[in-house]
């Protein structure tokens, strides 16, 4: 989730004030404002966003969904051609 791991420092300027929404592939996520746990990771996680509850509103977006956070994610190829997973295997037979 991408809030509580950048919202403190890297984005917060932007997001400051700013209704918005945040799309996620995990629905248990869907529940973090309001989670009771004792889990030190998703405990962080709840007090980074504590200050986006009311401008913050969570959602699901299906994993095959999500192809512009998947695009942003991956590595572009400089040249598809050159692309060793493209390449035929030629194979010397003695």
């Amino acid at each position: 989730m991408l809030i509580p791991s950048l919202g403190p420092g890297e984005i917060h300027y932007y997001m400051e004030g700013a209704v918005f929404e945040v799309y996620t592939d995990c629905t248990a996520l869907r529940s973090l404002p309001n989670m009771k746990t004792t889990n030190r990771h998703m405990l962080r996680w709840q007090i980074d966003i504590q200050e986006y509850r009311g401008n913050m509103t969570i959602m699901y977006k299906e994993g095959k969904s999500h192809t512009n956070a998947d695009g942003l994610r991956r590595w572009p190829l400089n040249n598809v051609k050159s692309n060793p997973a493209r390449q035929e295997e030629k194979l010397q037979i003695f």
